[in-house]
């Protein structure tokens, strides 16, 4: 078991790793589905969530942000609504693991600047970067609105939701 927190994978420091037939045993990411709704429908109203900072969004907080949105847009749209979570979680996340009992030290003296296994992926996010957008009817704007407020809390860095027309083509 890790004792490393989330917000120790949070800052951008170092180079992407994200050659997988490099990596042996890489983690696939827990989210799998990134559009959800209706995609055939007619929409007047676009919500999107876009990130306030630079970011390692982990695939654990995507999924986390999908389910919560999604769950309550469903029950409160139906179908007419599209989700999508736009941000892909490419960047493999290692950890070296430390042995976590009492007088651990005198087992393992670890090492200065271990390289470590993979065991999580991560979405790099920049500054005003889109991460979801919501597609509703304008009467629906408020619960678009609502759904991605609660998706907001799942991420680890400050958003702000935009709303904008959808012009007809």
């Amino acid at each position: 078991m890790s004792d490393m927190r989330a917000s120790t994978y949070r800052k951008i420091d170092r180079m992407p790793y994200v050659r997988r037939e490099y990596i042996p045993g890489f983690p696939p990411p827990r989210i799998t589905k990134f559009t959800m709704g209706n995609p055939n429908g007619e929409y007047d109203v676009r919500v999107s969530l876009v990130a306030l900072k630079d970011c390692q969004v982990r695939h654990n907080a995507l999924e986390a942000a999908r389910v919560a949105a999604n769950r309550y847009l469903s029950k409160k749209l139906g179908k007419n609504y599209l989700f999508r979570i736009l941000p892909y979680p490419h960047h493999v996340l290692r950890e070296h693991k430390l042995l976590g009992m009492a007088q651990a030290d005198r087992f393992q003296k670890g090492m200065k600047k271990p390289f470590g296994k993979p065991f999580g992926t991560a979405a790099r996010v920049s500054r005003n970067q889109v991460l979801a957008i919501v597609d509703v009817r304008r009467q629906d704007l408020e619960v678009a609105k609502e759904a991605l407020r609660r998706a907001s809390h799942k991420f680890p860095i400050p958003c702000r939701i935009v709303a904008e027309e959808i012009e007809a083509d």
